[in-house]
């Protein structure tokens, strides 16, 4: 899982990956760091193309966080083409992000 920290590489990734999950999280959130490696395995095993980015809202990522609206944590957020296609914050399941992903992953090339 790739670790932004700034607008600029986010921008960056998300313009030039065709399917992004991005987790907001911090390193004292205890959610944030039980989810990181299940979101990471359900990326590796059954969505390949799928490129995984944490922002660490409780350190140097604090501004870019407050700029995009996150105040709760965790929160991920799934983009498709540049666009943001779903986002989940707070509670939530694995299971919710991936029948989220099903779709719109089947339809990349």
């Amino acid at each position: 899982m790739q670790k932004i920290c700034s607008e600029e590489a986010l921008s960056e990734l998300l313009q030039s990956s065709p399917a992004v999950l991005l987790l907001y999280g911090g390193a004292s959130c205890g959610v944030c760091q039980a989810i990181k490696p299940r979101l990471e395995q359900l990326a590796c095993e059954e969505f390949p193309k799928l490129v995984t980015a944490y922002i660490d809202c409780q350190e140097a990522a604090g501004p870019l966080c407050a700029a995009r609206g996150i105040f709760s944590l965790p929160v991920v957020q799934l983009w498709f083409d540049g666009q943001r296609f779903a986002e989940f914050a707070r509670v939530f399941s694995i299971d919710d992000v991936r029948s989220a992903l099903e779709r719109p992953y089947g339809l990349l090339p």
